[in-house]
């Protein structure tokens, strides 16, 4: 069966017309030797032990792995996504930045980057890569919201095969476009509670004082000879998402896919388009 996905496409392989990947709608073939599992991790980052877990893949593998970035603070983790993923035989790796749901250390923006390296870091480390099954030459990032700025930042590293960016909030550019303090405050305050070691006017603060180094049409450069998956919605960081995409494409990026899905910034009534779009994507990646 297929049906129509109404995607608007840049620079991409991925047609309107897309076949529901069979990992959305089965479970593969028990593997009693090497069977799919999930085992809870710590992550080391600067000091402190991230909370951390890995949806393992089944089989010997290694398996190409993605790291799965959540958002500020973070209450939609999609971890749909990752079950799906795993079901089409890759590792997916899901962590806590420090300070945040319960992750020792102080949460911040920049920490936040460092953690995504950090996690890079771990899953290419080679005993953690032959432990876990992993493929260290196959890491693609992908994240949600702040998730996609991180995902942005971190993915400067060349060797990465792909980022995604779903509903990306490009932090510098809202630094820049700061009018009104108090608003921008308070959605900072509606959102602080799963967080630690930080403050409402510290966050304020570093995104003013990144404002000039935090737009990810910066990123452009390192990221043009990436694949990249841009997924936006109909919420406040749609303008943000398509100014990225024409940005790639000036700086002559040829493997840049843009994915549109008419729905909210959380994608809550579109999760099984959200993650055909993604597998698809994958697919390319990964046959």
């Amino acid at each position: 069966m297929k049906i129509i996905l109404p995607l608007v496409l840049a620079l991409g392989s991925l047609t309107a017309m897309a076949q529901v990947p069979a990992a959305i709608s089965s479970d593969p073939t028990v593997n009693h030797t090497d069977p799919a599992s999930m085992e809870q991790l710590e992550i080391a980052s600067h000091g402190a032990n991230m909370n951390a877990l890995i949806y393992l893949a089944a089989g010997a593998g290694p398996h190409p792995t993605v790291i799965l970035l959540h958002g500020f603070p973070g209450y939609e983790q999609n971890l749909d996504l990752a079950q799906s993923i795993r079901r089409a035989g890759w590792n997916v790796l899901f962590f806590h930045y420090r300070g945040s749901w319960g992750s020792p250390g102080s949460f911040s923006f920049a920490n936040s980057i460092e953690d995504t390296q950090a996690a890079i870091g771990w899953a290419r480390d080679p005993q953690n890569a032959k432990k876990y099954r992993i493929d260290p030459e196959r890491i693609v990032l992908i994240g949600h919201s702040m998730g996609g700025f991180m995902a942005s930042a971190a993915g400067r590293d060349p060797k990465l095969q792909g980022v995604a960016m779903l509903a990306a909030w490009n932090i510098g550019a809202q630094g820049k476009a700061v009018s009104d303090p108090a608003k921008a405050k308070g959605f900072l305050q509606a959102n602080i509670a799963p967080l630690s070691g930080c403050t409402v006017d510290g966050l304020f603060a570093e995104i003013l004082a990144h404002k000039d180094d935090w737009d990810y049409n910066l990123f452009v450069p390192q990221l043009k000879n990436h694949a990249v998956l841009v997924i936006s919605a109909d919420d406040g960081n749609r303008p943000a998402n398509d100014a990225f995409v024409a940005a790639m494409k000036s700086g002559g990026a040829t493997r840049t896919t843009s994915v549109h899905i008419p729905t909210d910034h959380g994608f809550n009534d579109r999760r099984i388009e959200l993650q055909i779009a993604v597998l698809t994507w994958l697919n390319t990646l990964n046959p």
